[in-house]
C-alpha cells in the first residue's frame, strides 16, 4: 500500500540477511496476510476483522479513515479489513473517521450491519448498483431518494454498506430492533389458535427470518397472531414471497356462494384459487360457488388468489379457451378477441387483444351474441410474414429486423418491415433465421409480463409518454422507429407499459 514502505522494506530485508534480524512488520506485506482475527469494535466503531491484505503492518488501510496513522494509497477493498491496525490507530488518536471529522471520543459509526433491517428487493429500482433507500446517504446512494423505496433496495442498500460508501442517516435509522407499525400494512395475522401460540416464536410459515420457530408447518398459518405480530413489528420477520407483499385478508375476498354441485366437498372448486387445496379440475362455471370449500381453504392457507385473477385459461363450453382479462379494453361488456364475431364483438378487435378479453368474450359466447370464426383456434395468432413490397425483396436476404440469424442483410430499414415475405420465410424454414420472440404473437399472448427486476429509469425524454417505447435498450414493435442513446433509461412509463404489455424485450 505505501510505496516508500515497501522501498525501505527492500532495504532491511538485506540488513536482516547480514545481521540476523527480525521484521515481523515487512515481512507481514511480503508474505501471506495473517489470518481474520475476530470481528473488532471501539465503542460504536466496527472495524471489522484482519482479513484484508495488508493487516498488522502498524499503518490502517480501512479507508474509512483519515489522520497520520493511515497508509498513504488505499482502496475500498480494505474496508471492515484492518481491524488490530485501525482500532490501534483509532485509540492513540492519529485517526479518526472521515465523515465526521471528529475527535476519537466522540465519533459512532453507523448501525452495525447484522442490525439494520434494510427490508426488501420491491422497489422499482432494485439491484441496479445503487442504494434506493433514503435512510441512507453516501457515494453509494441514488442521487435522488423516495420515501416510497424506503426498506425496499436491499441487496443494493446492504451491498453499499457493507462497502462503506453509504452510512444511514442520523434522522432515518431504522434497524432490526426498530418498531414497524403493523396497522399500517394490510397482513391478516389470524388468531393465536396454535398450539404453540404466544411461545415467542413465530409458527406461521408464511413468514421467515430470525423469529421463525425452527420448525413449521402449514397448520399454523393465520393462527399464531400475537408471536408474529411482535416479531414482524420489530423486523425479525417478514412475509417469504417478496418480503413485503401481503396476503390479502378473507374480509378483502368475495368468496361468492355454494351454489356449486361440488360445494362442500372439502376441496375448492372456484377457478380464481391455485394451490393444494383446490380441486384437480377447475371449471369456469364454479367461479364465485365454492364459497365454504374455497374460504376454509383460504384461512387454512392451502389456496391462494392467482397472481393476477385472470391469467390462467377459462374453459367454456365447446373446449373454447378464452385466455385471460389483461386486454387494454378487458371487462367493458363487449368482446375485443379477433377470433369471435357477432353482435356482442367489438367493431374492429386488434390482434393485440387475442385471448386477452375472458371476461367480456364467455360471457358474449354463453349469451349468443358471439360464436368463434371459422378456421380459428384456441392457439395464439400465425405469424405474419407480409408481403414482398421491399426494393430488396427476393435477393437471397432478410431485409426484416423482426428477423435474427446468418441469413441477415447488415442494414436493416424501418420500411422493409413486413415487406420481405418471402426471403425471411425461406430462411426461416432453413434454419438460417429465427423470428425474435417479441414479434411473435405466441410471446404477445404470453402477457402481462413480469417487469418488477427491470430498472425503466425516470420520464425526462422529451418522446415520454407518447405511447412509444423510446429507450435505446429495447426492442420490439412497442418502441419508436428511431431510438437515440440520449433517451436510455428516460421513458419509464411507455417502456414499462410496453414490456408488460408484451411489445417489447429487453435487449441490453
Amino acid at each position: 500500500m505505501i510505496i516508500t514502505s515497501k522501498l525501505l522494506a527492500c532495504t532491511l530485508a538485506g540488513l536482516v540477511l547480514s545481521t540476523g534480524l527480525a521484521l515481523p512488520a515487512f515481512a507481514q506485506k511480503i508474505g501471506a496476510p495473517a489470518p481474520p482475527a475476530a470481528t473488532a469494535t471501539t465503542g460504536d466503531v466496527d472495524f471489522g476483522d484482519d482479513s484484508g491484505q495488508w493487516p498488522k503492518d502498524t499503518e490502517c488501510d480501512d479507508s474509512r479513515f483519515t489522520g497520520t496513522g493511515m497508509a498513504t494509497e488505499m482502496d475500498d477493498s480494505a474496508i471492515r479489513k484492518d481491524a488490530t491496525d485501525c482500532s490501534a490507530a483509532f485509540a492513540k488518536g492519529t485517526i479518526t473517521l472521515k465523515d465526521t471529522g471528529t475527535a476519537p471520543a466522540d465519533i459512532a459509526i453507523a448501525t452495525p450491519i447484522d442490525a439494520i433491517n434494510f427490508g426488501d428487493d420491491t422497489s422499482e429500482w432494485n439491484k441496479d448498483g445503487e442504494c434506493d433507500d433514503p435512510r441512507f446517504q453516501g457515494t453509494g446512494s441514488a442521487s435522488e431518494l423516495v420515501d416510497a423505496d424506503l426498506m425496499k433496495d436491499a441487496t443494493d442498500c446492504k451491498a453499499a454498506y457493507e462497502k462503506g460508501t453509504i452510512t444511514l442517516k442520523d434522522t432515518g435509522t431504522t434497524t432490526a430492533d426498530t418498531p414497524v407499525d403493523i396497522n399500517n400494512t394490510d397482513i391478516d395475522f389470524g388468531d393465536d389458535s396454535s398450539e404453540w401460540s404466544k411461545d415467542g416464536e413465530c409458527d406461521d410459515s408464511r413468514f421467515d427470518g430470525t423469529g421463525m420457530a425452527s420448525e413449521m408447518d402449514d397448520s399454523a398459518i393465520r393462527k399464531d397472531a400475537t408471536d408474529c405480530s411482535a416479531a414482524f413489528a420489530k423486523g425479525t420477520i417478514t412475509l417469504k414471497d417478496t418480503g413485503t407483499t401481503t396476503p390479502v385478508a378473507t374480509t378483502d375476498v368475495d368468496f361468492g356462494d355454494d351454489s356449486s354441485q361440488w360445494s362442500k366437498d372439502g376441496e375448492c372448486d372456484d377457478p380464481r384459487f391455485t394451490g393444494t387445496g383446490a380441486a384437480s379440475q377447475l371449471l369456469d362455471e364454479d367461479k364465485l360457488h365454492d364459497a365454504t370449500d374455497c374460504k376454509a381453504a383460504f384461512t387454512a392457507g392451502t389456496v391462494t388468489l392467482k397472481s393476477d385473477g385472470t391469467a390462467v385459461p377459462v374453459v367454456a363450453s365447446g373446449d373454447i379457451v378464452f385466455g385471460d382479462d389483461s386486454g387494454e379494453y378487458n371487462n367493458d361488456q363487449e368482446c375485443d378477441d379477433p377470433r369471435f364475431e357477432g353482435t356482442g364483438v367489438a367493431s374492429e378487435p386488434v390482434v393485440e387483444n387475442r385471448m386477452h378479453d375472458a371476461t367480456d368474450c364467455q360471457a358474449a359466447v354463453t349469451a349468443g351474441t358471439a360464436t368463434m370464426k371459422a378456421g380459428e383456434t384456441n392457439e395464439a395468432a400465425a405469424f405474419d410474414y407480409g408481403t414482398d413490397n421491399s426494393k430488396y425483396a427476393n435477393d437471397g436476404e432478410c431485409d426484416d429486423k423482426r428477423f435474427v440469424g446468418t441469413g441477415m442483410d447488415k442494414k436493416l430499414l424501418e420500411e422493409d418491415v413486413s415487406n420481405d415475405a418471402t426471403d425471411c420465410r425461406t430462411m426461416v424454414e432453413s434454419g438460417a433465421l429465427s423470428i425474435i420472440p417479441v414479434y411473435d404473437p405466441a410471446y404477445l399472448a404470453g402477457a402481462p409480463y413480469d417487469s418488477k427486476g427491470i430498472n425503466f429509469g425516470d420520464n425526462t425524454s422529451e418522446y415520454a409518454n407518447d405511447d412509444q417505447c423510446d429507450d435505446p435498450r429495447f426492442q420490439g414493435p412497442g418502441t419508436a422507429s428511431t431510438l437515440l442513446d440520449g433517451d436510455l433509461r428516460h421513458d419509464r412509463d411507455d417502456c414499462k407499459k410496453a414490456y408488460e404489455a408484451g411489445t417489447v424485450i429487453l435487449i441490453d
